[in-house]
This record gives C-alpha cells, sequence and structure tokens, in this order.
C-alpha cells in the first residue's frame, strides 16, 4: 500500500510561490475566462405564440385518429362521388371542404371531426359561456393562402392540447360544445371580410367601452291644482326672444355642419384601403337555428370574436357550405348580395343540397307541434317499404375533457391582448399576476394609441376586496371599488393623491356601518358626509375647517401640527320626524364655532311658507354656562311663525343652549374620529398596496399545496440569505484588531502587520489542515497493513463468515483512503486559491486599502 509524504515543506512552498506568481494567475485566468465566452454561442429564439404542440404525442392517440373504419371509408367513398359530380356541374365555384386530413395525416369527413360534448361547467351550457371561452382559449393560425380551404381540419382534442387553431379549427370545437349544449349549430364554410378573417378589431369599439342608451322617461304632466298661485307675468320681449333663438339655430347649425366636417374627415382617415381579395377570402363560422333551446331567430357566432352577429350582417359575403355532426349541406342560392336575402331551411332541397338522404335532409325550421302533427300523418298513411339509408357515423374524435386548470386559464400563457378603435384590452388568467390583475382597458385619445386617456382594472381574489380601479391620466383621478366585506366598510375610493387632507371622496356600504354612513367628501379645508337610515333622523354634516396654526420651535424654525385642524363651522341636516310636531322637530343646525353661535332651523309646517328659527350665542367664559343667571335674554333670539303662541322662557332657552353647547362638544369629537378614521384608511391602503395578498379558497387543494410550497422556498431562501449575510458580515480581523488595541486609524507598518499575521494564520491554518488529513491516511493505510498480515497468519483456520467480514472490512478500508487521497488532492489546488482570496480581501478593506495599494 502507497504511503504519502508529509506535506509541510511542500505546502510552505506551494504557498510562497503563489504569493509571487499571483499577477500572472490572475491574467492567465483572465485570458481562459475570455477564450470560455468567446466559445459559448447563443441561440436566437424565435418570437411565436405560445404553442404546446411539442407536448403531444401522436403514438398515444386511439386507432382511430390513425385509420378509417369501413362505415367512414365508404362516407369517404360517397364524398368523393358528390364531389365529382359538383365539380362537374358546377364548374365555376370553388371545390367544397369534405375530407380534409387531420392531425394524424388521415382523411376524415367534416360531419365526423365534430363531437357533441356537454361538460359539467355551468358557463359552458349557454352559448356565449362557449363562445367566450372558445375565443380567449386559442389563437389564431390565419389561412394560407386566404383564399382556399385549409387541407388539414384538426380534432377538438388536438385544439385542447395546442391551443392554436384557424377559423375551422375555432368553429368545430365552438360547434362541438354548442350541440352537446343542445343547440341546433352547423359550421358554416363561406367568404367574409378581410377584418373578421384576421381577426381585425381596431376598427369596433370596446364591448367595455359601449354604453347602452336608456329610453327617455316619459315626462308625467305637472298636476294643476286648483287653488295655486300664479305664475308671474313674462315681461320679456318677444321680439328679441325669436332673435335669441334664431341666432341659437344658426350657430347650432354651424357648430353640426363643422361636426359632419370632422366626421367625414375622421371616417377618410380611418378608412382602410381596397382588399384585393374582397369576396374571395375564405372563413368558417357557427350558424345557430331557432327552435332549440327558445332560441328566437336564426344568429351567426363568429368563433374568433365569440361575438353574435345577424345572419343579414354585411361582414358576411356568401355561403359555400354547412354541416353538423349528421348531415352536410352545399348552398345551391344566390350570394351576389351577401346572406341578407339568404333561406336557411335545410329541408328544402332547391335551395340546399344534402349529402346523405334520410331524416336529417327534412326541414328542420318546423316547430316542435307542427313534427309531431306531420309523423302522425304519416303513420295513418300505408306503410311503404322504404330502402335502407346511409346514416353518417359516429365520431370519431375522443370525448372533449376541459381540465379545471384550463377553464381558469383560458388563455394562451395566460394572457391575451385585443386592440380596438382607440382602445387595447388586456386579459389575464387569474393568480397569473401577483396583484391579482385579470382585465385591464386602456383607452386613448388618439387612433394610433399613443395617448392614453383612460386605464380601467379589473381584479379578482384580493384579500383588500379590490374589485376595480380606474385611473384618469389627464386629471390624475383614481377611483377604487371595492366589494363588501372590507374594513370600513369601504365600498369606493375617489383621489388625486394618498396625503390626508386633500381632495378625494369615499363611499361607504352604509347598512353595514354603525353610524350610517354612505359617503364623506373631503377638501382640504372643508368635509362633507352622508348618512342613511340613522335613528337620529341625520342625513348630512358639512364641516369648515381654518388653518392650522404655525408653531415654532425654540431655534425659531417651523414645527409642523400633526393635530386637530381648527373647527370654524358645522352645518347638520336632519330628515323630518313625523312622531313630533314640526315645531319641535330640528331641520338644521349649524355651530358657528369661530364666532361662538349656534343656529337652529325646525321643519316647516305642511300649512306654512316659512320655518321656525333660534340663534344663541355662546358666553364668552366656559364657566359662565352652567351658571343660568348669567344667561340674558340678548344670548337667544327666536322667531315662532304662529304669533299666538306663547313664547318660550328664559330657563327653557337657557336649558337648550346648555344642550347645544354639549351637542357642538359631541360633534367637534365626532368630527376628530371622522379625521381620525381617513387617516386610519390611508395608513391601510398603503400597507395593503405594499404587500399585496391574493385570496385562495380552502377547496382549491392544489393551489393551496403550491402556495405552501413557495412559502416554504422563500422562507428556505430568506434563510440562507440571513446566514449567508451573518458569514459576510462577521469581520475576520476583529481578534487581530484587538491585540493591537483596536486603534481608530492604523498606521502603514500596522496594516501591513496585520496583513502578515493574516495570511500567515490562512498558511498555518492550511498546512495543519493538510498534515491533519496526512495523518488519518497513514492511520487508515497503518490498519489495513495490519489487517492483512493478521489475515495472512490466520488464512487456513478462518471460517465463512471471518473470511467475509475481512473481505467487507477491506472494501471500506480501500474506499475511506481513496476519499481521504482526493481529499488531500483537493485541498492542496484550492490551498493557493484561499491565500490569493484572502489577500486580494485583504487589499480591498478599507481600513487596509490605502496603506497595501
Amino acid at each position: 500500500m502507497e504511503v504519502l509524504p508529509k506535506v509541510e515543506s511542500d505546502k510552505e512552498v506551494a504557498i510562497d510561490e503563489a504569493e509571487e506568481d499571483r499577477q500572472d494567475e490572475v491574467n492567465e485566468d483572465l485570458l481562459k475566462l475570455e477564450e470560455t465566452l468567446c466559445n459559448i454561442q447563443i441561440t436566437p429564439t424565435p418570437c411565436s405564440l405560445p404553442e404546446r404542440a411539442q407536448e403531444v404525442d401522436l403514438s398515444q392517440y386511439p386507432t382511430s385518429y390513425k385509420e378509417n373504419s369501413p362505415q367512414e371509408k365508404l362516407l369517404l367513398a360517397i364524398a368523393d362521388n358528390f364531389c365529382c359530380q359538383y365539380v362537374h356541374l358546377y364548374p365555376d365555384r370553388k371545390p367544397l371542404l369534405l375530407s380534409p386530413l387531420n392531425e394524424c395525416g388521415v382523411q376524415k369527413f367534416v360531419s365526423t371531426t365534430l363531437r357533441p360534448t356537454l361538460l359539467s361547467y355551468p358557463e359552458l351550457y349557454s352559448w356565449e359561456g362557449c363562445a367566450s371561452f372558445v375565443s380567449e382559449f386559442l389563437s389564431l393560425k390565419p389561412l394560407d393562402p386566404p383564399i382556399d380551404p385549409p387541407r388539414h381540419l384538426y380534432s377538438p382534442t388536438w385544439l385542447m392540447q395546442t391551443q392554436r387553431g384557424s377559423c375551422f379549427d375555432f368553429s368545430t370545437l365552438l360547434c362541438s360544445l354548442l350541440l352537446g349544449a343542445g343547440y341546433n349549430a352547423y359550421c358554416v364554410s363561406g367568404y367574409a371580410v378581410k377584418e373578421m378573417c384576421l381577426l381585425n378589431q381596431s376598427l369596433q369599439e370596446c364591448p367595455l367601452l359601449v354604453t347602452h342608451v336608456k329610453g327617455k322617461a316619459t315626462e308625467q304632466k305637472r298636476q294643476v291644482k286648483k287653488y295655486s298661485v300664479k305664475p308671474p307675468r313674462d315681461l320679456r320681449s318677444g321680439f328679441e326672444q325669436r332673435q335669441e333663438e334664431r341666432r341659437q339655430a344658426d350657430a347650432q347649425a354651424i357648430l353640426l355642419k363643422k361636426q359632419q366636417e370632422a366626421e367625414r374627415l375622421q371616417e377618410e382617415r380611418e378608412r382602410l384601403p381596397p382588399d384585393p381579395l374582397l369576396g374571395l377570402r375564405v372563413h368558417c363560422w357557427v350558424l345557430i337555428l331557432s327552435g332549440n333551446r327558445e332560441v328566437p331567430e336564426n344568429f351567426f357566432i363568429n368563433p374568433l370574436t365569440g361575438k353574435s352577429l345577424s345572419t343579414t350582417n354585411k361582414c358576411f359575403l356568401g355561403i359555400e357550405s354547412i354541416w353538423n355532426h349528421q348531415n352536410y349541406w352545399v348552398n345551391m342560392q344566390d350570394c351576389r348580395f351577401g346572406c341578407a336575402e339568404m333561406n336557411f331551411d335545410l329541408g328544402d332541397a332547391v335551395k340546399w343540397e344534402y349529402l346523405l338522404y334520410g331524416t336529417t335532409g327534412q326541414s328542420l325550421l318546423l316547430i316542435p307541434d307542427m313534427k309531431k302533427q306531420q309523423e302522425a300523418e304519416d303513420d295513418e298513411e300505408e306503410e311503404v317499404d322504404e330502402p335502407k339509408v346511409f346514416e353518417m357515423p359516429p365520431s370519431w374524435v375522443n370525448q372533449i375533457n376541459i381540465s379545471q386548470q384550463d377553464m381558469e386559464t383560458r388563455c394562451p400563457g395566460g394572457m391575451k391582448v385585443i386592440q380596438y378603435r382607440k382602445a387595447k384590452l388586456e386579459k389575464f388568467a387569474p393568480y397569473l399576476l401577483p396583484d391579482g390583475l385579470v382585465t385591464r382597458l386602456t383607452s386613448y385619445s388618439d387612433l394610433d394609441c399613443t395617448q392614453p386617456s383612460t386605464v380601467k382594472e379589473w381584479y379578482q381574489h384580493r384579500h383588500d376586496h379590490l374589485e376595480e380601479r380606474e385611473l384618469k391620466k389627464t386629471s390624475n383621478v383614481t377611483i377604487e371599488h371595492f366589494r363588501p366585506g372590507r374594513s370600513y366598510a369601504l365600498k369606493s375610493h375617489r383621489y388625486i393623491t394618498m396625503t390626508p387632507e386633500t381632495e378625494r371622496q369615499m363611499d361607504f356600504y352604509s347598512h353595514a356601518r354603525a353610524d350610517g354612513l354612505a359617503r364623506r367628501v373631503e377638501m382640504p379645508f372643508e368635509m362633507t358626509e352622508t348618512f342613511e337610515d340613522r335613528p337620529d333622523f341625520m342625513y348630512h354634516r358639512h364641516v369648515v375647517f381654518g388653518k392650522r396654526i404655525k408653531v415654532f420651535g425654540p431655534s425659531n424654525t417651523e414645527v409642523p401640527d400633526q393635530g386637530q385642524r381648527p373647527l370654524q363651522k358645522v352645518v347638520e341636516r336632519f330628515n323630518r320626524d313625523r312622531s313630533k310636531p314640526a315645531g319641535e322637530d330640528v331641520a338644521e343646525r349649524i355651530f358657528l364655532v369661530s364666532e361662538d353661535r349656534i343656529q337652529v332651523t325646525y321643519h316647516r309646517e305642511d300649512d306654512r311658507i316659512i320655518p321656525a328659527w333660534r340663534n344663541f350665542i355662546k358666553p364668552r367664559d366656559s364657566g359662565d354656562s352652567q351658571n343660568p343667571h348669567s344667561f340674558t335674554p340678548q344670548m337667544a333670539s327666536t322667531f315662532q311663525v304662529d304669533p299666538f303662541e306663547k313664547p318660550s322662557k328664559n330657563l327653557f332657552l337657557y336649558e337648550m343652549l346648555v344642550h347645544m353647547m354639549k351637542e357642538e362638544e359631541r360633534v367637534a369629537l365626532r368630527v376628530k374620529e371622522s379625521e381620525k378614521e381617513v387617516r386610519a384608511i390611508l395608513g391601510v391602503r398603503e400597507q395593503e398596496e405594499s404587500s399585496i395578498e391574493l385570496h385562495i379558497s380552502i377547496y382549491n387543494t392544489a393551489r393551496n399545496e403550491r402556495a405552501r410550497c413557495h412559502r416554504e422556498a422563500l422562507e428556505r431562501t430568506a434563510k440562507e440569505e440571513r446566514l449567508r449575510q451573518e458569514e459576510k458580515e462577521l469581520d475576520f480581523l476583529a481578534p487581530l484588531l484587538a491585540q493591537l488595541g483596536d486603534p481608530e486609524n492604523l498606521t502603514r507598518q500596522a496594516a501591513l502587520q496585520l496583513r502578515n499575521d493574516c495570511l500567515a494564520d490562512l498558511k498555518q491554518r492550511l498546512i495543519d489542515k493538510a498534515n491533519l488529513i496526512q495523518a488519518r491516511f497513514e492511520r487508515e493505510t497503518q490498519e489495513l497493513q495490519q489487517k492483512q498480515q493478521w489475515y495472512q497468519k490466520n488464512q487456513l483456520t478462518m471460517t465463512k463468515e471471518d473470511e467475509d467480514e475481512y473481505l467487507a472490512y477491506c472494501s471500506d478500508a480501500m474506499f475511506r483512503i481513496h476519499i481521504l487521497k482526493l481529499r488531500l488532492s483537493r485541498h492542496k489546488d484550492k490551498a493557493p486559491q484561499k491565500y490569493l482570496a484572502l489577500d486580494e480581501r485583504l487589499r480591498r478593506d478599507p481600513r487596509l486599502a490605502n496603506h497595501l495599494w
């Protein structure tokens, strides 16, 4: 067994040489690093829409995707025969889309590609939900060339995996979902305008910006009472009124002319250049016929946008054929004027030529009662042997499955951007962004979309219950809306800045507050509060503040006053309390704090035109209010509507004054609480925006598990970073500086001494570690040799168990010796690097840098 020699002398020589050749080694390492970086080649990643096609394994697909059944082969033969006759009879029309290739390269009839599926999601039980899901889940792959039908028509299961397809793929998936939901849906192959084929919505208004104009309510005629005050006589000149009306009419005509001219110029600017392929661009959409699911009339669905359109819409220029999961029909009607005058009675063989004969070729526009009547009449007729008809084979596509994650994520990659006229709509999947943003709508003031005017954002699953935020760029006003359940029952918040005592408006859920506060409007020196359903019938409070008093410190510097703003005036209004007489029911009270006056106004009686009121002047000394003798009649002034009513006594007026002064103190306290509440709300909002948290339902186990793992990873990373920071902050010069008495400023000689001592200490530790490894190596080697000698002496008398034990010991010993040899070799290689790293760290230490460079 080889024994390694002592390494102390070799180690010292290596460290001394490393210090001399430090600069040469650094330069050599830099050259090697440069060569390595130059040899690295970065392959550019092409920018494309997110696809999951690479994850699709065609080998896992069932046999129906790769082969045709006998029924399907017969159907393909029928389709080929039908196509040949069609081309012979109508050579000027384009070939029909009958049997395109699927994802496995096998010809499949278009009707068998539809797989009617009803899923368990309530959203997919209506045509609106199905169309919205398909338009958001898939991304468009335009037809190439745009004037011919596609050569491939992929199955809905393929689309669910790749999330990309042509308009025909969109319609296939949507029609499958609609058929499963019970709609009488058909795929339509035809022609449309360029904007619809390429999903260009830049000239359309955003649906979120379209305001539905409500019908004008019929104004009720004002009832004329028999005994009423006559209106004052109009003394204005009729000639001047007619002249003024004429001038206003002329001004409106000029303004209208300017508006029409501006609209004409804008239309010319927005008008797109003529499309050379107009009427030739192939498109596919979905037709829903009336009858099933209480659909009142026929309509189209554009699967690219998920919107419903009338069958007379000018964007649809013609129809070649339609199909569902039962049959295929060819349009025989004239489409020179689009689809406006088209008849969709598929049972009319003159207007629609069907592929397969049978029950599916009968009229589909008959209402159910008429169908039952027709069936009854057919049963009464004599039975005639009819030839057996060929029925459409079942779909070769597997059942469509949509996972919960796909329903939540929707858009490819979790996000989608749609460009509208003067607007941009961005959609995000829930939980995709850390702030819970799901929709952002940016409105622009110009057609080029370079000057944003308003930004609207919608949120979900936020702990602060924020649902919507609107930012108006021109005025820098932000409006936030919250759902019920947050602190202080805040409903909406309109503000410019989060600084207190600035312009803002807060709306509250009044039914969730004990004080019934519904709205608070704050200005720099005013605050208005509106209440609802209070037991004291108060519905309004208006507060006027004065300027803060400047406080100066001992060095004549201004000290900011963080206390309450001084009150100048408080106005409170109350609704009518029918349990009290109108003359005792307070309608308004005004506390003029700066003038030491109080004004009380009562409700007006039904048979009076003016109300009663009382004015009070507070005593100058607050202690005089407790002394009845200090009250004088000049402190109160009263107006009584009834002249025959007895005037109030001084004692009553005094007690009322005392009561009003106590009410003034309580009102001041409530105003102070309102200011404190505003500051608390602003503080909570700033804290919530700085650390946004999203709420995850306890039933969402998968996301809760991911969130738990994420939290654990963050905690582990933070702990490792904290330990790394503690090690970094450990001062390795502290013991050596303590030996020198911890001087504040080091001399050059002391700095050199510190450097030499530190390097010598590291050098000694490296040598000691090498010797320790060497000693362990020698001990293991010696023990192995002794064991080998014992084995040679007792080899003849050993049992099988002793021999196995000896072999196991030798194996372990050889493994330990090999590990020690590797550790020693690695230590030899890293020792110079550690020495140079410490030297570099000492040279960069701010306490030694000025003396070592």
